[in-house]
């Protein structure tokens, strides 16, 4: 129950949680689209890896081609292990990895994402994309300033990405539609805690009308 602001439960009282103070940022002169792991491995659910992810991937469309209309930079990270010993701790931890492999259909991008050949891609072993990648060079080198973040999942990789983002000195936003994940509690929290901290959490729609 709600006593004076303040919950009791099981006889105890809880107080209310903190709220950090926190100033949106928005998007800078210059951002880049990263597309997180939207494979076939994630977005099919007959994939010990995938889900439903439908709505996912066609909010990551109409953000791509509102970035390629403008000629700003899109990127996109699949997980690809090419030998036994990359992320070995993070495979034993979670074997379905197992299955993503550079001849298997799993770690193809799913084929309704709209790509050119301006796109870049970005091979990962690990949770971010940053990690271990080229990713963090290639933003340098097209003046990148801030970092739209999308795809699977809302709780690992995305997250991942996103904090790396901020903690590489972007300006990070993620669009709540263009995220998802196994387990919508999961996703829900994450969403929370990464807008609380990390990112300014928006819709699709204010995205694309914070691009120049």
């Amino acid at each position: 129950m709600l006593l004076f602001g303040i919950r009791r439960l099981k006889g105890k009282f809880l107080k209310p949680a903190k709220v950090l103070q926190r100033k949106p940022l928005g998007l800078g002169h210059q951002p880049a689209l990263v597309i997180v792991d939207v494979v076939n491995g994630f977005t099919d659910p007959a994939c010990p890896l995938g889900t439903d992810a439908d709505s996912v991937v066609t909010s990551n469309i109409t953000l791509m081609k509102a970035f390629h209309e403008r000629n700003l930079p899109v990127f996109l990270t699949t997980v690809i292990f090419r030998n036994e010993q990359q992320a070995r701790v993070f495979r034993d931890r979670l074997p379905a990895l197992e299955l993503l492999t550079p001849e298997s259909d799993w770690v193809k991008f799913d084929a309704r994402l709209p790509m050119i050949d301006s796109d870049i891609v970005i091979e990962k072993t690990h949770a971010s994309a940053f990690h271990g990648t080229t990713l963090g060079a290639q933003l340098e080198e097209v003046g990148v300033d801030s970092l739209v973040v999308t795809g699977l999942t809302t709780s690992g990789c995305v997250r991942a990405t996103a904090v790396d983002g901020l903690q590489n000195g972007y300006r990070v936003v993620v669009p709540r539609e263009a995220v998802g994940d196994r387990n919508h509690n999961a996703h829900d929290a994450n969403l929370y805690d990464l807008n609380a901290k990390y990112a300014d959490v928006l819709t699709v729609n204010e995205v694309i009308a914070q691009l120049l």
